[in-house]
Formats: structure tokens, C-alpha cells, sequence
């Protein structure tokens, strides 16, 4: 069986490869492109390494489904994936960074196309949440636009250096996804995830 992908107009969603790695690094040793994260940013080249080795483990297990975010023209631009699977609950959570050079230009609304079709179609959720800092208005307006609802606020959720942070939860349902704006976003895929993703 090929390798799972998905691809749309502008970007493809591929498994990470060790070729990416200098890629990768490019990107996120911008600290303003990790600056919400519990990572980052990158100091060496040796960490997105790392990261990429680890991936075939994680995915195996259920415990992350993560994935380059490839733009036709510029080769690596960001990732995207699945976490915090509930199999019993059929949800996960979607997480997403892009470098700072695509910022602004209308991929995400593609990226998250993408990644929902992954979650719904292929993977047989009911349910895909999101995380945002609410200082990252950026990352709210992003989410809301391509339909996810803000749900409320968990307080004192994510550790970020020394400093425990609030986040916003955003939620995106099967029934919402299937009338919203991402299912107009023409998806072709390849391949299947994996076993421990299927859950149709």
C-alpha cells in the first residue's frame, strides 16, 4: 500500500521523511514561530532530526499522527497532525505550525482542509478540537474562520517554560465540518493511516 498522502491545490500532507529535516530547521528556529509552543525554537538541525525518527513510533502506537505540510512550489512549509487521540470518544486534537514566510497568505484554510479530511473521512472521528493561547489572536481568527467554534477556557492548561499558561478550545464536529467551508476544499487521498487511527 503507498504511503498515506492528501493532497489539494497549493499543498500536500505527507509523512515526515529524514530529508526534511533541514527544511524544518529553517523554519523553526524562528522563535516567533514557536512562541506558543511547549518546544522550540529549533537550535540545531539535530532536533528536527530527532523529531522526524521518532514519528513512525508515535503514529504506530495512536499517540500522534503528525505530518509535513509540503506547498507545490516552496517544498516544506510547516506541520500539521492529529494528537490526543480518545478512540472510545472518537476525537483528537489538531495541531498546526507554518513557517513565518506563509503567514498571512490563505494556506492554513488548505492545511485545515486537509487535516479534517484526514480526521473524518479517513480516520472515522466524530469530533476535531484545537488549542489557542489567548493572546494568539492570529491563531483564534484562523481557527474560527474555517469553522471551528470557540468552547471556553481551560485555565492553567499548558506549561510553557517556567510559566503555566490558559488556553482557548475550539471544537469542530463531523455535522459542522460536513456543511462548512473546509469540505469545499477538493481533497485527494492516497494510502490509508494507520491501524491504530481507523476508526470507522
Amino acid at each position: 500500500m503507498p504511503a498515506m498522502q492528501l493532497r489539494a491545490t497549493q499543498l500536500t500532507l505527507r509523512l515526515p521523511a529524514p530529508a526534511d529535516a533541514e527544511a524544518l530547521f529553517a523554519l523553526a528556529r524562528d522563535p516567533e514561530v514557536t512562541r506558543w509552543f511547549s518546544w522550540g525554537p529549533y537550535r540545531s538541525v539535530e532536533e528536527p532530526a530527532r523529531w522526524i525518527a521518532e514519528q513512525e513510533a508515535r503514529r504506530e502506537a495512536g499517540e500522534q499522527l503528525d505530518l509535513v505540510v509540503e506547498h507545490t512550489e516552496h517544498g516544506p512549509v510547516g506541520v500539521t497532525g492529529l494528537g490526543e487521540l480518545s478512540r472510545r470518544d472518537r476525537r483528537a486534537m489538531v495541531g498546526t505550525w507554518v513557517g513565518r514566510p506563509f503567514w498571512g497568505t490563505g494556506l492554513n484554510r488548505e492545511a485545515k482542509a486537509l487535516v479534517a479530511h484526514l480526521a473524518f473521512a479517513l480516520c472515522g472521528l466524530e469530533r476535531l478540537g484545537a488549542y489557542s493561547n489567548p493572546d494568539n489572536a492570529r491563531s483564534t481568527r484562523a481557527l474560527q474562520g474555517v469553522g471551528f467554534t470557540r468552547e471556553g477556557t481551560l485555565r492553567g492548561w499548558h506549561r510553557h517554560g517556567e510559566r503555566q499558561l490558559d488556553v482557548h478550545v475550539f471544537g469542530l464536529l463531523r455535522a459542522e465540518w460536513e456543511s462548512g467551508p473546509l469540505r469545499d476544499v477538493r481533497v485527494t487521498a492516497i494510502g490509508r493511516p494507520p491501524a491504530a487511527w481507523q476508526l470507522a
